[in-house]
This record gives structure tokens, C-alpha cells and sequence, in this order.
């Protein structure tokens, strides 16, 4: 239960870190030019989807790799869930709303989901293979 719980952690402070980073420091520009974002996000719902993301993949690293996980088990299952939320976010979000430029959108979304899938997967790797 502990390597779990410290999983989700793990998974908020890394997908806050580097999503709030790309967001509201790096590409503070790129996002202020879309029209339809909310100047004031809701904070507890983007929480509550990061806690819900956590536990599916500290769950799905316990399913995939019961004994002896490594942490190429904890990247592999992390950057596979980064894949597939990545393509929604990178690809199919620019296709349904008006943005600034899709190529920079493409770069930036893919880039931060690329970093966040990959520093969580170490970490995931290393928190099941630790803490029992």
C-alpha cells in the first residue's frame, strides 16, 4: 500500500511540476494566446484527474510486473499511458479548437508529456522496487 501512495504522489508532483512549469512559466505566451483556456483554472479538478492517473499507474505496474520490478518496468508502463494520453492532447485537441499554431502545439504538448511520462517512470520504477 505504501509503494502506491507514494506512486501518486510522485505522479502529482511530477505532472504538476512539469505541466504547471510548461503552462504557467515556459509557454506562458503559447497558452495565453488561446482563446477559449480559463484564466483561472480549476485546480481541484486537474488534482483530481492526476490522483485518478496515479493510481492506474501504480496499479498497472503492480499487474504488469508482480515481483522484481525494475525501473525500465516503471518507464515502460508510464511512457505507454503517456503515449496514449499524449496523442489525444498533441494531436486530436488542435484538431477540434482554434489554436495559435498547430506545429507549436504538437511540440509543446508532446515535449511536456514526453518529460513528465518519462521522470514518472523512473520513479515508478524505483518506488516499486524499493518499498514493498
Amino acid at each position: 500500500m505504501t509503494k502506491h501512495l507514494l506512486s501518486i504522489f510522485a505522479f502529482i508532483i511530477v505532472s504538476f511540476g512539469v505541466q504547471g512549469t510548461s503552462h504557467f512559466v515556459i509557454n506562458k505566451e503559447h497558452y495565453a494566446g488561446i482563446d477559449f483556456m480559463r484564466i483561472d483554472p480549476i485546480v481541484a479538478l486537474g488534482l483530481l484527474v492526476m490522483l485518478a492517473q496515479g493510481v492506474i499507474l501504480t496499479l498497472a505496474l503492480s499487474r504488469f510486473s508482480p515481483e522484481r520490478v525494475t525501473i525500465h518496468d516503471g518507464v515502460k508502463v508510464s511512457l505507454a499511458f503517456g503515449l496514449f494520453l499524449a496523442t489525444y492532447i498533441a494531436i486530436v485537441e488542435p484538431s477540434k479548437f482554434v489554436v495559435p499554431s498547430i506545429s507549436a502545439w504538437f511540440m509543446i504538448e508532446g515535449l511536456a508529456s514526453v518529460i513528465q511520462f518519462s521522470v514518472f517512470g523512473v520513479l515508478l520504477g524505483l518506488i516499486h522496487q524499493k518499498v514493498s
